[in-house]
């Protein structure tokens, strides 16, 4: 028998993207696994692994290998991608959802 984690108990919908899930969580703790962001965000590991893909193709995110495990660097200075919101920076919505 496998043991698994209880899944968080999430919402119907949130105000943010699955991106800016991944985001902040690895701003938080840029050495989590992609297993631990899947749990925390309520995705499954291959959508962090395409969301992961995605934020670094566009810059948001630089992945570093340290040893077997992968450490993420966020790009504070790139503007939000939404028209609406392209006058404020990644570190704008960081700073805004700091704990």
């Amino acid at each position: 028998m496998t043991f698994r984690a209880p899944e968080p108990d999430l919402p119907s919908w949130t105000f943010l993207t699955n991106h800016a899930h991944v985001l902040v969580a690895v701003s938080r703790d840029p050495e989590l696994r992609q297993r631990d962001i899947s749990y925390m965000v309520g995705i499954t590991t291959g959508a962090v692994q395409r969301i992961l893909h995605e934020l670094e193709e566009d810059g948001y995110v630089q992945t570093e290998r340290v040893g077997r495990r992968n450490r993420y660097i966020v790009n504070t200075d790139l503007p939000l991608r939404h028209p609406m919101e392209t006058h404020h920076t990644v570190q704008d919505l960081l700073v805004s959802l700091e704990p």
